[in-house]
C-alpha cells in the first residue's frame, strides 16, 4: 500500500509534465501561427504574400518544401511558388505544375489531403527528371468562404515522419489567413492595374488630341508605349488584319519587328477583330512563329477603337497585341477588361487626329489644285505665247548668232513649260507615301540605342526606292535584332549599321566594338536572322572573337 502512493504521484507527475510540454509546444505553434499571419500582411504583393505563406508553412510544420499553387481562370494552375528547392535545380526541373496527378485531386476535390507516400496515390504520375525525392504530403485548399484561391501543398516531414492531425490543423488555419491575404493581394494589385490602364490611357489620349506627335506612325509608336507600360509587357504590336494574316504598323519592346511585317492571324484572332472584343492567348507562337515561346508567355489581343469609314480607309482594322515574358503570371480578367477600355479610348483619340489630318490633307488638295489650274492657265500659256514670239523674231535677222540664242531662248521656254507641266502633275497626284526604307532603318537603330551608352552610325548606299518591300522589311528586322544584340550582350561603346544596294545583291552589315565572344550558343536571335535570309535565299554570317567585337553580314539577292 505505501508504494503505490509514489508510484501514483510519479504517474500524476509524468502526466502534469507531458500536458506542460504539450501547452508549450501549442502555445510555440500560436505564436507561429501569428507570427506567419502577421507576415502576410506586411507586403501586398501578391507575389510577395505567396513566397510568405509558403515560406512560413514550411517553417510552421517542418516540411523541406513547400510550395503555392495558384489557380487560374480554368481551372488549373497558373503560378506555382516553391520553397526549398534551389533556382538552379527549378530550371533543371523544367516546365512548372499545371495541376495533374495528385496535385489536381485537391483542385477537383478542394478538401485536406495527407498521405504516407505519394507514389502510393491512386492519381500519382511520378516526378519529372531532376526533380528531388517526395514520399510524405500533406495538401489544404487556400479558400475564402466558398472562393478557391489555390492550394498549399508541404512535403518530406522533417525526421521522416508523417504529417499528423495536428499538423493538419495548422496548415488549414494557415491557409484560411492566406485566403484572407491573397484575396487582399489581388484587390490590392487589380486596383493598381486599373489605375495604370487609366492613367496610360489619359495620357496618351492627351497627347494624341494635342499633337504633340506629328505622323500616323508616332501615334501608333506612342500608344504601343504606353500599352507596354501600363500591361508590364515586354512586346507591344499594333497591326492591321488583312485576311489570315497581321500586317505590322508598329512594334515596341523585346522582338525585332518591322513594320509592315507579316504576323500569324489565327483563328481566335479573326474572331476577336471581327467582333471587336479583346482575348487571351496562351501560346505565343500562334502569333509570332515558331521559336517566340523562349522569349514570350501569355498574348493579349485588343481592338483598338470601332469600325468606322475613317478608320477603314486608313487605319484598317487595329489590334494591339501584348506579350508577357516566358514564365511571367497570365494576364487577369481585370487587365483585360482595362485594355479594352484603353483601347477603346485611345482609339477615338486617333481616330479624331485621322479626321483632323484628313481635314487639313482636304484644305492642301484644294490649295494645289487651285495652283496648278493657276499654272496651268497663266504662267504655261504665257510661256508658250513668249515662245512663239520668240520663234517669229528669226525672219527678222539672218545673223547666224542671232538665231543661235533664239533657239536657245526657246529650248529654255520649252524646258520650263516641261518642268511646270511636271509639277502640275505632281500637285493633282499627291498621296501620303509610307516611310523610306532609309528612314525606317533609321528610326530602328535609334529606338534599340534609345536607352543604351552607345553611339549608332548608319550608312545607306545604292538605289534602296527598288527594294521589294518584302526584302525592306527583312533588312529592317535583322538590323533591329542585330543592334538589339550587341546594346544587350557585347558591352559596346559604337556600333555601325552599313546597308548597301548593288545590282544583284543587297548587304547589310552591323559591327560593334564590344568584348566579343567565341563558338556562341545558338540563339534564336541569331537563328531568325538566318531563317529570314533562307526564305529570300541569301545568307548570314557572325563573325566575332573575344575582344575584337562582333560583325554580322547579312546578304540576299536581289530579283531580276
Amino acid at each position: 500500500m505505501p508504494d503505490r502512493i509514489p508510484r501514483r504521484a510519479d504517474e500524476l507527475l509524468h502526466e502534469f509534465v507531458d500536458r506542460a510540454h504539450e501547452l508549450v509546444r501549442n502555445q510555440t505553434h500560436m505564436d507561429s501561427l501569428l507570427a506567419a499571419v502577421v507576415s502576410m500582411a506586411e507586403d501586398l504583393s501578391l507575389q510577395s504574400v505567396l513566397e510568405r505563406v509558403a515560406q512560413s508553412a514550411a517553417e510552421l510544420l517542418g516540411a523541406r518544401y513547400a510550395a503555392i499553387g495558384v489557380l487560374g481562370e480554368g481551372g488549373m494552375l497558373e503560378n506555382f511558388i516553391t520553397v526549398g528547392i534551389e533556382v538552379d535545380q527549378v530550371e533543371l526541373i523544367g516546365d512548372v505544375p499545371t495541376g495533374h496527378g495528385v496535385l489536381g485531386q485537391l483542385i477537383t476535390d478542394p478538401r485536406p489531403l495527407r498521405l504516407h507516400d505519394l507514389h502510393d496515390h491512386p492519381m500519382s504520375v511520378g516526378f519529372p527528371a531532376n526533380h528531388p525525392p517526395m514520399k510524405t504530403f500533406l495538401g489544404v485548399p487556400i479558400r475564402v468562404r466558398d472562393t478557391v484561391f489555390g492550394n498549399l501543398y508541404l512535403t518530406e516531414k522533417e525526421r521522416g515522419a508523417d504529417f499528423t492531425g495536428e499538423d493538419e490543423d495548422l496548415a488549414v488555419a494557415l491557409a484560411a489567413a492566406a485566403g484572407v491575404a491573397i484575396q487582399n493581394a489581388r484587390l490590392y494589385e487589380d486596383s493598381r492595374s486599373r489605375q495604370r490602364w487609366l492613367e496610360a490611357g489619359a495620357e496618351a489620349s492627351a497627347a494624341l488630341i494635342a499633337e504633340d506627335v506629328p505622323s500616323h506612325e508616332g501615334d501608333l509608336d506612342l500608344v504601343a508605349e504606353h500599352a507596354l507600360r501600363a500591361s508590364d509587357s515586354v512586346l507591344a504590336v499594333i497591326a492591321r488584319r488583312e485576311g489570315d494574316r497581321l500586317r505590322v504598323r508598329t512594334a515596341v519592346g523585346a522582338l525585332a519587328l518591322a513594320a509592315r511585317e507579316d504576323l500569324r492571324c489565327p483563328k481566335a484572332l479573326q474572331d476577336a477583330d471581327q467582333e471587336r472584343r479583346a482575348v487571351i492567348l496562351s501560346d505565343p507562337e500562334e502569333v509570332f512563329g515558331p521559336g517566340a515561346g523562349e522569349k514570350l508567355g501569355h498574348v493579349m489581343a485588343v481592338p483598338v477603337g470601332q469600325r468606322s469609314p475613317l478608320s477603314g480607309r486608313d487605319w484598317g482594322n487595329r489590334l494591339l497585341l501584348l506579350a508577357r515574358q516566358a514564365g511571367a503570371g497570365a494576364f487577369s480578367g481585370t487587365e483585360l477588361a482595362s485594355a479594352a477600355a484603353f483601347g477603346s479610348h485611345v482609339g477615338l483619340a486617333l481616330d479624331l487626329n485621322l479626321a483632323h489630318r484628313q481635314r487639313e490633307q482636304d484644305l492642301i488638295s484644294v490649295d494645289r489644285d487651285r495652283i496648278a489650274q493657276d499654272l496651268h492657265d497663266l504662267v504655261i500659256q504665257r510661256l508658250f505665247a513668249a515662245g512663239l514670239s520668240a520663234q517669229s523674231l528669226r525672219r527678222y535677222t539672218a545673223d547666224p548668232g542671232a538665231q543661235t540664242r533664239i533657239t536657245r531662248l526657246t529650248e529654255e521656254l520649252d524646258e520650263s513649260i516641261r518642268e511646270l507641266r511636271s509639277t502640275i502633275y505632281s500637285l493633282h497626284g499627291h498621296e501620303a507615301r509610307e516611310e523610306g526604307l532609309s528612314q525606317a532603318l533609321l528610326d530602328a537603330v535609334h529606338e534599340t540605342v534609345r536607352d543604351a551608352p552607345i553611339i549608332p552610325r548608319v550608312n545607306v548606299e545604292g538605289r534602296l526606292e527598288e527594294l521589294p518591300p518584302a526584302l525592306a522589311a527583312h533588312l529592317v528586322a535583322v538590323a533591329r535584332e542585330a543592334v538589339s544584340n550587341a546594346v544587350r550582350h557585347s558591352g559596346a561603346g559604337t556600333v555601325a549599321v552599313a546597308l548597301t544596294v548593288a545590282e544583284d545583291e543587297v548587304e547589310l552589315v552591323v559591327e560593334d566594338d564590344g568584348k566579343g565572344f567565341a563558338d556562341p550558343a545558338r540563339t534564336s536571335g541569331l537563328a531568325n536572322m538566318e531563317q529570314r535570309a533562307a526564305s529570300v535565299g541569301g545568307t548570314s554570317r557572325v563573325d566575332s572573337a573575344p575582344g575584337s567585337g562582333t560583325r554580322v553580314i547579312w546578304r540576299a539577292p536581289l530579283p531580276r
